[in-house]
């Protein structure tokens, strides 16, 4: 059996809200492994929502690049230890230029760079993560920076013409969909991306929450279950922030009706400081 420490059944508590005592047990059932307990408490209580183990607890600020055109965009999240040094003007227009530099030079050694800033700022400042979309074809790359630059967003939408792109409306649908990531934080583009082990996961907790209930009633709950879970982890089955009687496939279908073109949202990413 493995050796429960006592900081994996907190972390196991602050993940779930679930008791101490069942922690425990649920660890000891799984043998340690965070991620099976984590499965085990849900399995038996339907109301636990799951918080993400991995939040970044250090701070920083998320910045972005736009080359000319809209064709290249990137995101990075860069840490540092104080909310002092992330509001810094120094520090802020350091990861602006990490961002520009990696948009010009995806491979870019900034080791250098980083530990110049390191000196010049007098804390430890990692470049924790970026990324960089670049658009084939028509379409274009747009950013959103949420106030304080604790969450940031870039977005890659494709459009079957060049003209699309240059439209007021095509545009304002782009802004829309970097707000919407920043607010609903989808996981996938769409449900055709969620990898099929996490939805025989998913299928198996809820079986297993209603499990006293007829086989024709689980099947019927299970499908109404996975909806709400596509439409909550999956971008075009979100409900649109905006008029949350359109979703974002609707949103998507009425701009390509009015600019006589197919629009589609290729990929996008998110990044925040803190969880």
């Amino acid at each position: 059996m493995a050796d429960i420490k006592a900081s994996d059944v907190a972390k196991l508590r602050s993940m779930t809200n679930a008791g101490m005592m069942d922690c425990k047990k649920a660890l000891m059932e799984a043998n340690g492994d965070l991620d099976a307990a984590v499965d085990i408490i849900r399995k038996k209580d339907a109301n636990i929502a799951v918080k993400k183990a991995d939040r970044e607890a250090n701070e920083g600020i998320v910045a972005n690049h736009l080359q000319s055109g809209g064709k290249v965009g990137v995101l990075v999240k860069i840490n540092c230890e104080t909310d002092f040094v992330a509001k810094n003007e120094s520090f802020q227009a350091f990861c602006a230029e990490v961002a520009q530099k990696l948009a010009e030079d995806p491979n870019a050694d900034l080791e250098e760079f980083r530990t110049h800033q390191v000196a010049k700022i007098g804390e430890n400042i990692q470049i924790a993560e970026s990324s960089r979309l670049e658009v084939e074809g028509g379409g274009m790359v747009a950013a959103y920076i949420h106030p304080g630059a604790k969450v940031g967003v870039l977005v890659e939408v494709g459009a079957g013409k060049d003209s699309s792109s240059g439209s007021e409306e095509f545009k304002q649908l782009v802004r829309d969909l970097t707000l919407q990531i920043a607010a609903a934080n989808p996981a996938k583009v769409s449900r055709d991306e969620v990898d099929a082990a996490e939805i025989a996961k998913e299928k198996e907790i809820i079986a297993e929450q209603f499990k006293d209930k007829p086989a024709q009633a689980i099947e019927k709950i299970t499908l109404g279950k996975m909806e709400k879970y596509f439409q909550t982890h999956c971008l075009l089955d979100q409900a649109f922030v905006k008029d949350g009687d359109s979703s974002i496939k609707d949103l998507l279908a009425k701009a390509g009706k009015s600019l006589e073109d197919e629009i589609t949202v290729q990929r996008f990413v998110r990044y925040q400081i803190g969880g």
